[in-house]
């Protein structure tokens, strides 16, 4: 659960933007986008894989030059 303690003389929306900030760091975000739909083993397997490949393209292209 994430808290945050609103300051004195402090606006709703700074206050806001601190508590979204808190939420993308814990990873939060990232968690409820994850479980919005099932997805299939088979299909994890091959988002996993893919992103692999764009990461081991990635370090090539960096190594060229």
């Amino acid at each position: 659960m994430i808290h945050i303690k609103v300051r004195d003389n402090e606006s709703f929306e700074k206050a806001l933007k601190r508590f979204t900030k808190a939420c993308e760091k814990s990873g939060l975000m990232a968690e409820i986008k994850k479980h919005q739909h099932f997805e299939k083993p088979s299909e994890r397997r091959k988002r996993k894989e893919n992103a692999a490949r764009r990461k081991i393209r990635k370090m090539m292209e960096q190594q060229r030059y």
